[in-house]
């Protein structure tokens, strides 16, 4: 009898152990994860900055040559990272792949001028600095208007930050799962040891010398589930690349490997500091209470 029930305990210790290290290997993705847009935020701000298309419109008496000798003199601006030349042709046909070639057949002549695409380094992206940079186009007299939207990075900007905060949310409430899981698999531990702890502590065995055993397991438990949330990690990265190859750049190997080192602290801190606290519980218990814990 003692035999069976002893194997239906080691059997539920390995069942909560398995359960455990997922749910903690879980939690540990999403630290991964808010870790990564953390460490390269300013990159990716700076992605979609640099990415935000400005439009030089040039007046109608420009020709396509003298656009292009004035697109050198837009290149030459402060804060302009990069430029390219729209003629009329390429405008009629990117107005027609929007609007449709019906609509544009209502003009005698398409209203599109020759423009020029320029993008500013991330810097200048910024309601003041671009206003800068507007103002020193629009004192050529080849410019009739300057085209951008910056409401676009400020609403980047505040959905990153609804992100983090609700991935902040989901991460502590997983990191309370996974205290209460991980004190659950000691009390399981302690509870299939209690002769040999009892017998520990008669013996004048220290809390630390009873404690060692648990911790060590625990932090095993810990390193087992970060290294399956570095592979889940490493996994999305691997999958998400062919989508976002462009953005994918921007992550660096140090970044990276400062993400891989927070993965496996934040294991192995959460499985020796909840394993130490209710060890330190129950060692204190005398043999009344730890039998009937």
């Amino acid at each position: 009898m003692a035999k069976a029930n002893n194997e239906i305990i080691k059997k539920r210790i390995a069942g909560s152990w398995v359960s455990t290290v997922i749910s903690i290997s879980l939690l540990l993705l999403l630290v991964g994860v808010g870790a990564l847009l953390v460490v390269n935020a300013r990159s990716v701000s700076n992605y979609f900055k640099e990415h935000m298309q400005v439009s030089v419109l040039l007046k109608d008496d420009v020709s396509d040559e003298a656009a292009a000798d004035f697109e050198k003199v837009v290149a030459g601006v402060t804060g302009v990272k990069s430029t390219r030349l729209v003629t009329r042709e390429e405008g009629i046909e990117e107005m027609a792949q929007m609007l449709g070639r019906d609509f544009l057949s209502v003009f005698q002549e398409a209203p599109v001028p020759v423009s020029i695409d320029i993008t500013l380094y991330s810097e200048f992206v910024s309601a003041n600095s671009i206003a800068l940079v507007e103002q020193e186009l629009m004192a050529f007299p080849e410019v009739d208007e300057v085209v951008y939207q910056t409401s676009l990075v400020d609403a980047l900007n505040q959905n990153l930050g609804k992100i983090s905060a609700a991935l902040g949310v989901l991460i502590a409430l997983l990191l309370f799962i996974s205290v209460v899981l991980m004190a659950g698999t000691v009390r399981l531990t302690v509870f299939s040891r209690r002769f040999t702890i009892h017998t520990m502590q008669l013996v004048g065995a220290t809390r630390s010398f009873i404690r060692r055993p648990f911790v060590w397991q625990a932090a095993l438990q810990g390193l087992v589930a970060a290294l399956l949330a570095i592979g889940m990690l490493v996994g999305l990265l691997f999958a998400l690349r062919s989508s976002f190859s462009q953005l994918f750049g921007i992550f660096t190997l140090q970044g990276l490997v400062i993400v891989m080192a927070t993965v496996l602290v934040t294991g192995l801190l959460i499985c020796t500091l909840s394993t130490t606290i209710v060890v330190n519980r129950l060692v204190g218990f005398n043999r009344d209470q730890l039998y009937s814990y």
